[in-house]
Formats: C-alpha cells, structure tokens, sequence
C-alpha cells in the first residue's frame, strides 16, 4: 500500500475499486478531442482508462469510506460492457491495511450511480449477498435517494436496485436534506449538478482541508470548470458549482482529491486554475 496523504490527525488513503474504459467523448462532453486527448489518450474505439478508488480516511474518531468502487456483482455482459480492466479488491486494501470490513463505521456516497454505489453490497465466497461494511452508516442525500426509489428513465440505467435493496432491509441507510456535519472535521455539502442529490464531502483537521468534488471534478484534465462530462444531468450547474469550489477551497490551499483519475489521487491548484501540487508528489507536474 502507498504511503497515506496526511491531512492533520486525518490519513487518507485510495482503494481499489475497479478499473475501466469509459468513452472519451463522453467523459469530455462538448471539448473537442484535439483539446482534451492533450491530456488523455484514446484507443481506437476512443476510449479511456479510469479507475473507481473509493478514498479510506481514518480519523482519531471514525474510519470511514467515500464511495464504494464497482464491486464484485457485476455479471460477465457487464464486465464486458464497460470494459473492465482490472476487479474491485476493497476487503484484500484493507486487510493489508490491517483492518476489516467491520472496522469501516462511515459510508458517504457522493451519489448512486453503479460505479460509485456498486461497492455496497458484495457477494462473499459463498456468492451470497451482504453489506461490504455492515457496521456503517451509509449517508445520502434525500433528493439522491429519491430518485434512487422512482429513477427517470435515464437514471434507471445506472442506479441498480441490487445495489440498495439489502442496505434498506439491514436499516443501515442514513438519509439526509442539505449540509450536515457527520463527524468532527467531516462535512457533507449538497451540490447537486451530476444528479439531482449530488453531495461533496470536506475534510478538515488541524487547519488542513481537502474536498471531495465526486462527479463534479472526476480528473485532473477537467480543472477547466467549463470542461464537463455529458454524463452531467445539469450541465450549467456543474460550472457553477466548480468555479464556486475552486475559488473556496482554492483559497483554503485544500487538496481536491479524485475518485476516476488513473493518474494522479490528489492536487492542490492555483488562483489561475493551475495545479500546483500533487499527490503522490512523485506525480509532481
């Protein structure tokens, strides 16, 4: 396991949830290709690596988890259909981290598409179903869960009912409305833009800050807050609620930590809009 990024009396560390291919276009919405395969190669098919690492943060008071990666319920069509690359290994992270599933009392879901909810609910050896984390409180958003219960169209294609059906039955879903402080220095901020109910979360400790943005800034090559994804269900709010944040916690020399990038886990930016750290540093640009 690579070293944690210390934010205070917080370790954060990334899990690996799965990898996969997504198409380039889409994951860039209206950016031109020449622009953004600047920063991302596409194969021939014009897809691009990304991965679903789930952040671990350990805290004096809680050992919580955002998100949750793909998880291991996906069916060979699926794993065909997204091209997966490499499988969600959450429980083998962190046994070498010296904990157990048991250890986790913390879920916070920045929103319930499969491949940041799929994570929840896992098939153990005996190809049963049960809660990855079932000491855990997963937290979400009342407008996220709502469409979770009565999905659009649109949205029945990526939140799966095997995905929440065990977690209503266990009594282990925490539904919230707005901001909310979960824990000392762990804030939940309703953001909405990606979906309906989406939510960041903020870490603080010791002065120390970093911000989990979710879908809102799921790369590094998506700084530029008018570079979107078209998987965006409102578009324009995503660019106002990016250059909200940037400017924020900007200001508060926070790390912005990521959920999608193969690249790089964490950076720190400019007033400029440029990075101007990174985590792992070794990744410095």
């Amino acid at each position: 396991m690579p070293h944690p990024l210390i934010l205070g009396d917080f370790q954060l560390y990334w899990l690996n949830g799965g990898s996969f291919r997504l198409d380039g276009g889409t994951m860039f919405g209206a950016v031109p290709k020449v622009l953004w395969q600047k920063k991302y190669t596409a194969d021939a098919a014009n897809s691009i690596p990304l991965v679903n690492d789930l952040l671990l943060v350990k805290t004096p008071q809680h050992t919580l988890v955002i998100d949750t990666g793909l998880g291991n319920k996906l069916t060979a069509k699926q794993l065909s259909i997204f091209q997966v690359t490499s499988p969600w290994s959450v429980v083998t992270d962190l046994t070498d981290l010296g904990l157990s599933r048991d250890d986790i009392d913390l879920v916070l879901l920045t929103h319930c598409d499969f491949d940041h909810a799929g994570g929840i609910v896992m098939l153990n050896e005996e190809k049963k179903e049960e809660l990855t984390f079932p000491r855990a409180l997963h937290y979400v958003q009342k407008a996220e869960w709502e469409d979770v219960e009565t999905p659009c169209h649109r949205a029945q294609s990526t939140y799966w009912a095997e995905n929440f059906d065990l977690l209503k039955r266990e009594g282990q879903l925490k539904i919230i409305e707005g901001d909310l402080e979960v824990g000392p220095g762990i804030r939940l901020r309703h953001t909405g833009g990606h979906t309906r109910g989406h939510q960041l979360v903020e870490l603080s400790s010791q002065g120390k800050t970093a911000v989990h943005l979710g879908d809102l800034f799921p790369t590094h090559a998506h700084i530029n807050p008018l570079w979107i994804m078209a998987y965006d269900n409102f578009p324009l709010q995503v660019i106002e609620r990016k250059k909200e944040y940037f400017n924020h916690y900007g200001k508060l020399n926070s790390w912005f930590t990521f959920y999608h990038d193969p690249q790089i886990k964490a950076c720190k930016i400019t007033e400029q809009g440029d990075i101007k750290a990174t985590w792992p540093p070794s990744l410095q640009r």
